[in-house]
């Protein structure tokens, strides 16, 4: 993640940091991942760091947030935002702060279903028997029923972050998603139909985005994955 800050614009741009929960407790023994698992005390210290070192060691604000509404992913947020010296307003106790607020926004397109699964009747017992990595790639060639058309996804999760993308010079925008999510995502954008277990993003790993152009419609994403920028146009969706 250290060198796409050496790679995102110089400019005054407003940015997007869309990146999976950090490390959460072990999944079974068939390796899928309950959504009640919580993050461990390493993957909360983790989250709390990197949001530390990125107020510390960037201009970059973080100005507003997204999460799945899975707890380690609501926790990934709050951890970061803390350690960015963020306030978080909570729906419990909002008076407490005395500085501007931050709402942790959660929303369905950033989960599953809803990101690319219409039907979890359908889609989940494929999940389970293929694994995640098959059952991606059986998606990405449009093999699955009860899933969006793979370009359709990718082209409602941008609008999303396109919509609460904040306008000021340098502030960002933190959503916290989940590996099959971003996975699938990267993938569209880059035109591939199947991926490898090296491609696969690991716990607190992400991409750095920002859209060129006034409009969603007419928009040009830019993103950084594993230190290589990649641009895909909106109107190819």
């Amino acid at each position: 993640m250290f060198k796409a800050i050496e790679l995102l614009p110089k400019g005054n741009q407003p940015l997007v940091l869309l990146t999976r929960h950090s490390i959460r407790e072990p999944a079974d023994s068939n390796g899928f991942a309950s959504y009640q698992l919580p993050l461990t005390p390493v993957g909360r210290n983790l989250a709390f760091e990197w949001g530390r070192w990125l107020s510390a060691n960037t201009d970059l604000q973080i100005a507003a947030c997204l999460s799945s509404p899975i707890p380690r992913c609501v926790d990934t947020a709050s951890e970061m935002l803390k350690g960015a010296q963020a306030t978080i307003e909570t729906p419990l106790d909002p008076q407490q702060a005395e500085t501007s607020l931050l709402t942790i926004n959660q929303h369905n397109l950033l989960v599953e279903p809803g990101s690319f699964v219409l039907d979890i009747a359908q889609a989940g017992p494929r999940f389970k028997q293929y694994g995640a990595l098959k059952f991606i790639n059986c998606f990405l060639s449009n093999q699955l029923p009860g899933m969006k058309i793979p370009v359709q996804g990718a082209q409602d999760i941008l609008r999303l972050l396109f919509d609460h993308l904040p306008r000021q010079d340098n502030h960002l925008l933190l959503a916290v998603s989940h590996d099959t999510i971003l996975a699938a995502l990267f993938a569209v954008m880059a035109g591939q139909t199947t991926i490898e277990r090296k491609d696969w993003p690991d716990m607190m790993e992400g991409a750095f985005l920002w859209f060129d152009g006034d409009s969603f419609e007419s928009s040009r994403v830019n993103w950084i994955w594993r230190g290589q920028h990649y641009q895909f146009k909106v109107q190819n969706v």
